[in-house]
């Protein structure tokens, strides 16, 4: 077989990517020296797990979610589990959330012995807090409402809901980390919030790692315990707990990136803007995401709905734009949620939404052209159909 054809075909047969959905690449460039310099000194020290570098990245960033504390821990997927786990919710609880997150969400409920509960979504992605009411059952015990895309829910309803059945409320803030809702931090709300710093997030890490941030001084001590083992110290063990801890090379890559988070975070909210005032009103585009007054969101992706959504996706790629859809699958209608009894038409928005939704690239490093671009192709689509 000769592989310089082989090579050749692949080059015909895969566009040259001009807009990547993600680029990794670009954003190590800019700041590789930083985090080499703030890693080094850990590979000598051998202050691997849960050292100085780990409790000064949680002060730092409870302070920056504006929370008493943070807990790293191994995932965002954990920090959602511990949290549910330290309120005390397991078997025969029912904890009420969106069907249309990723199926973590869904999937710590399920690790904490509990039945997730699915309400439909708001044009914007977010749970419907008018909604939330007609779910909630005797067995209720909490919310776990999602700021989606990096939007953040509606909470003030949500927060009135919780204080009147007394129910606990838990954020998945995983996509959102500095996202706002009417000047204060998500993830400051509940009772407890998970975050996640998997590559692929807006505070990310060279691989999984997660938090929660809390203000009770209760959870904390709970949480503290729960997420090692139950270890008190070394030797002593207060109760059965869990292997969910942050690395300490881990946390200082986070500690280098939170110091440029808001100047990022900037760069996104310009490019989400310029997607959104191009994209507006054109025939065969039903949605583009815009702040609400009291909104500042971080825009982890930028969710479009629109007509013939997978010859677009088509299109794009072989003009050389890469698009994801998150998510294909709404979590109700997944093989593994079969159980729950869910059906097909349950959850209208949600179900419609995921037909119609495509994620554009947007991150920090996306160029003017790039931008432009992208802008470009879709028009042309819409104007060739």
């Amino acid at each position: 077989m000769n592989k310089n054809k082989d090579t050749e075909a692949e080059k015909i047969s895969k566009p040259l990517m001009k807009v990547p959905y993600t680029n990794f690449k670009q954003q190590y460039e800019s700041i590789g020296k930083e985090i080499l310099s703030a890693i080094t000194p850990i590979l000598a020290s051998g202050d691997f797990v849960m050292g100085d570098s780990v409790k000064k990245f949680e002060k730092d960033f409870a302070d920056y979610s504006q929370c008493k504390y943070a807990i790293g821990v191994a995932n965002g997927t954990d920090a959602l589990f511990l949290s549910l786990k330290a309120l005390g919710i397991g078997p025969g609880d029912e904890v009420i959330t969106p069907p249309n997150s990723f199926l973590a969400t869904a999937g710590a409920i399920i690790a904490a012995g509990a039945k997730p509960v699915f309400v439909d979504v708001r044009e914007d992605y977010n749970i419907d807090p008018e909604l939330i009411e007609k779910a909630i059952t005797p067995k209720t015990r909490a919310i776990l409402p999602v700021h989606l895309t990096g939007r953040p829910v509606d909470m003030e309803p949500i927060m009135n809901i919780a204080k009147k059945h007394k129910l606990f409320v838990v954020e998945d803030a995983a996509q959102a980390v500095g996202a706002e809702y009417k000047g204060k931090k998500v993830g400051s709300f509940g009772d407890a919030a998970g975050f996640s710093l998997h590559p692929l997030k807006n505070l990310n890490i060279a691989g999984d790692g997660g938090l929660i941030t809390t203000s009770s001084d209760e959870l904390y001590k709970k949480l503290s315990l729960l997420h090692n083992h139950g270890l008190k110290n070394r030797d002593e063990c207060e109760c059965w707990g869990f292997n969910s801890r942050l690395d300490s090379i881990h946390a200082r890559i986070a500690l280098v990136k939170l110091k440029h988070i808001d100047n990022w975070t900037g760069k996104i909210r310009k490019i989400a803007k310029t997607y959104a005032k191009e994209l507006k009103g054109i025939k065969g585009i039903s949605y583009v995401p815009v702040d609400k007054p009291y909104e500042k969101a971080v825009y982890h992706t930028f969710i479009i709905q629109c007509d013939k959504r997978d010859e677009l996706q088509q299109y794009l790629l072989k003009k050389g734009i890469g698009t994801k859809i998150h998510y294909p699958i709404p979590i109700h209608l997944q093989k593994s949620a079969a159980s729950l009894g869910y059906k097909p038409g349950d959850f209208p928005m949600t179900e419609t939404q995921a037909k119609r939704i495509l994620s554009l690239p947007i991150y920090p490093e996306l160029t003017e052209e790039q931008i432009r671009l992208v802008i470009k192709e879709i028009k042309g689509f819409y104007k060739g159909k």
